[in-house]
This record gives structure tokens, C-alpha cells and sequence, in this order.
């Protein structure tokens, strides 16, 4: 593999990119949704004051970053190699020195800095956030090297569907739905296998014998106790399968940080323990109360602090999932692409 060819490969790709007029557009409207967000931030934060508003504003917009890179990245790589065969673009190229390797990681090179061009346009935003006060250097740092990896997969998954299927309408729609299960799918999938999975759990509670004039005896008697049993869903068996979200990624791989109450200062931590949170079952037996007991013991609640501390981080099995499922599809696209091919499927264009 030559890196000059592969350089130059990139080069082709992205200026092919930069001459289209709805590329700046697109850049533009990025720019202004994250001028409205970090304003309304900053206004919605503002009552923290000192770390929390900053640490909060600071999450806030990493986490719109994402999600704009989500929306609009399988656009700029899903006909990535597809489009260029429709456009007779391709078989230039491959008559060329340039192996099907090089083409296929140029074309991913590409789509990635072109998804990374949304972060550059937020680094002004973040700095506003950090300015603003109280964002860790370690929280900026292991945040923005995460959106960059998240951004990386989902071009790779992109490339690897164009390189798979030979319409790039289709290969587009397909990059959507995988990129959509990952998203929309695996918090779907833990809804509901949590409630398939349930688990009875018995309350128990008693109180004072009460007469007809509702007057207790004195002393007061105490009665029997009384147990109702119902079903509760069992979210602890299927926790993991939040573990391949890209937010729930960002926000468990990112340090949490928390105030002095125990509870988190910004998204990361909110995200991450709510889905740390999901880890704890269910108790199987629960007194309610009890009005006979003479010096009742207040439940013992964990702060969100000291469940964080508790529970296992998921993100590096979700982020090893994402990037077999990248890799396998861009070799899969590879193998599809490589010349000379025995088949190709109907009406592709070859030249």
C-alpha cells in the first residue's frame, strides 16, 4: 500500500466533495443549529453557575455534534463507491496503480474528514462552553477522541454499504437503518426485553387497629401483616444492550463528574448513570411501611455517585461491537469491489 497514492486518492475524493455548493450549505446550517443550542445552553444552564454551567453546556453540544454527524454522515458515505461506478468515476481509478484497498480506505479516509469538518465548526462552541468555567481537561479530551472514533465508524459503515450494494439510493437507506438500529434500535430492543423479562416481588406493610370511630387503643395495637405481589420488569437482564449506543458510548466512556450532593454535573454523567442504573435487579421482597415500629430506619437511598461507583462500565464492549461490525463491512465492500470481478449485479455500470 503506497501512502502518496492513497493521499492523492483522498485529495480526489474530497475535492470532488468541496465543489458541491450544498456542502457549505450544510455547514452553514450546522453552524446555526449550534449557535441556537449553545445560547439556549448557556440560558438553561445558567442557574448552576461556576462548574455546572459549564460542564453542562459543554455536553450539551458534544452531544448535538453527535447526533448532527449521526443524521448526516450515512448521506456522505453510503454511495461513496457506488456513486462514483453510476457516475463512471470509478473505473478510472481502478485501471490505475491504485489497489482495491487504497480506494476503499481513500474513500473512507475521506468520508471521516468530512465528518469530522462538523466537529471543526464546533470547537468555537466548545471553547465558549470550557470558557464559560469547570470543564475537566479530561473530560474534553476523552470526549472529543470518542466523537472522533464514533464519527470514523459510522463512515466506515457507510463505505463498506457502498461498496456492498449497487444502488446508492439503496446502499444510502440501508446505512440509515443500521445506523438507526444502533441509535434507536438498541434502546427499543432494551424496553422491551426488559418488560418481557419480569419478576415478581412481594410488599409488605401493616399498620394500627383502627374502630369504627376510626380511634386506635391505647396503647396502640399493632395488626397482621398484609403482602400484595405484583410484577416488575427485569431492565438488569438486558441492560448490555445499551452498551452499542453511540450517545451511551460517549457518555460511559467520558469520566463522570459529580457535585457535592453526589449527583452528575453535566449529561455524561446523567446518561451514564441512568444506564448504569438499569444494572441494579430488582428487590424481591419490600416492606412499605410499617406503623408499629417504634423507631422506623429510613431507607439507606445511594446517591447517583455512589451507584456510578458500584456498577460496571459497558462502553469498551459497545465500542469493540461497533468496530468489528465497521470493519467487517468494509472488507465485505472490498471484496465487492476488488477487479477483476467474475459477476456484477444487473445494470451496473463498468465504465
Amino acid at each position: 500500500m503506497s501512502g502518496s497514492r492513497l493521499w492523492t486518492l483522498v485529495r480526489l475524493d474530497l475535492t470532488q466533495r468541496v465543489r458541491n455548493v450544498a456542502w457549505y450549505v450544510m455547514l452553514g446550517v450546522f453552524a446555526a443549529i449550534l449557535v441556537v443550542v449553545t445560547a439556549l445552553s448557556l440560558l438553561s444552564f445558567s442557574y448552576a453557575g461556576g462548574a455546572g454551567a459549564g460542564a453542562g453546556v459543554y455536553s450539551v453540544v458534544v452531544f448535538v455534534v453527535l447526533l448532527l454527524a449521526v443524521l448526516v454522515s450515512p448521506t456522505l458515505s453510503g454511495n461513496a463507491i457506488n456513486g462514483d461506478r453510476d457516475a463512471a468515476n470509478l473505473a478510472p481509478v481502478q485501471v490505475t496503480l491504485a489497489t482495491t484497498a487504497e480506494i476503499v480506505l481513500a474513500k473512507f479516509v475521506a468520508a471521516w474528514l468530512t465528518g469530522l469538518s462538523f466537529a471543526v465548526i464546533a470547537v468555537p462552541f466548545m471553547l465558549v462552553a470550557a470558557v464559560s468555567g469547570g470543564v475537566d481537561p479530561l473530560v474534553v479530551f476523552v470526549s472529543l477522541v470518542v466523537l472522533i472514533v464514533e464519527i470514523a465508524i459510522i463512515a466506515a459503515i457507510g463505505v463498506g454499504l457502498s461498496g456492498i450494494l449497487a444502488r446508492p439510493l439503496f446502499s444510502v437507506a440501508v446505512t440509515y437503518l443500521v445506523v438507526a438500529a444502533l441509535v434507536i434500535g438498541t434502546p427499543i430492543a432494551f424496553t422491551l426485553g426488559g418488560a418481557a423479562v419480569r419478576t415478581e416481588v412481594t410488599q409488605s406493610y401493616r399498620s394500627y387497629v383502627y374502630d369504627e370511630s376510626g380511634m386506635t387503643a391505647n396503647p396502640p395495637e399493632c395488626g397482621p401483616w398484609e403482602t400484595t405481589t405484583y410484577e416488575v420488569p427485569r431492565f438488569d437482564t438486558v441492560w448490555w444492550i445499551l452498551s452499542a449506543n453511540p450517545f451511551v458510548i460517549l457518555a460511559d466512556a467520558t469520566p463522570a463528574r459529580f457535585d457535592a450532593s453526589g449527583y452528575p454535573e453535566d449529561l455524561f454523567g446523567n446518561f451514564s448513570y441512568l444506564v448504569r442504573s438499569a444494572q441494579i435487579p430488582p428487590e424481591s421482597e419490600r416492606v412499605s411501611w410499617d406503623d408499629c415500629a417504634r423507631m422506623p430506619q429510613p431507607q439507606q437511598q445511594l446517591t447517583p455517585e455512589q451507584l456510578y461507583n458500584q456498577t460496571t462500565p459497558s462502553w469498551f464492549v459497545g465500542l469493540a461491537v461497533q468496530l468489528v461490525l465497521a470493519a467487517a463491512l468494509l472488507w465485505w465492500g472490498g471484496s465487492r469491489t476488488r477487479t477483476p470481478s467474475r459477476t456484477l449485479p444487473p445494470g451496473t455500470r463498468i465504465a
